[in-house]
């Protein structure tokens, strides 16, 4: 069954979905990402598990979307590896931000399946969100939301 398109909405957290909401999608862009390592075809296939179709859709409409970039390595035979796009790079904090929200809610006793390494400071840490102007904590307590210039007036997200 195929899902509905959030096309018309008029809402960026539906029109990141229209991007990256595909099952796998986020998943591939994870590992893309340089501490995963993994850029060719034949790796993220085994990295993931997944079938050569799904990763092929895919990685074809990350490139559509701009997010991944599709780059020759080799030319006899000729081959190809993926790279993330300044777009998708931008999605690390997203990834992030599902990692700590998977460690918090998700993992046994045991604790979570990967420790991150700041390298600045040398330290584990965790992903946190924050006030790109005084550095505090953005939450869901200290955010509220507010139509921009542009919109009309009383308009909300559309459906």
């Amino acid at each position: 069954m195929k899902r509905k398109s959030f096309a018309d909405f008029d809402c960026s957290i539906a029109q990141t979905l229209e991007v990256v909401g595909e099952w796998w999608t986020l998943m591939i862009v994870r590992d893309l990402f340089a501490f995963k390592g993994h850029y060719r075809f034949d790796e993220l296939q085994e990295s993931l598990g997944i079938s050569r179709n799904i990763l092929t859709e895919r990685l074809d409409g990350l490139i559509r979307h701009g997010v991944v970039e599709k780059v020759r390595y080799q030319e006899r035979p000729e081959r190809f590896q993926y790279r993330l796009t300044k777009k998708g790079r931008d999605l690390f904090p997203v990834v992030m931000s599902l990692l700590a929200w998977g460690d918090k809610w998700t993992v046994g006793p045991e604790g979570p399946p990967v420790l991150l390494r700041h390298t600045t400071c040398g330290q584990d840490a965790t992903p946190v969100l924050s006030c790109s102007c005084c550095g505090k904590p953005f939450t869901g307590q200290t955010v509220e939301g507010r139509d921009a210039p542009h919109i009309v007036a009383g308009r909300r997200f559309t459906s």
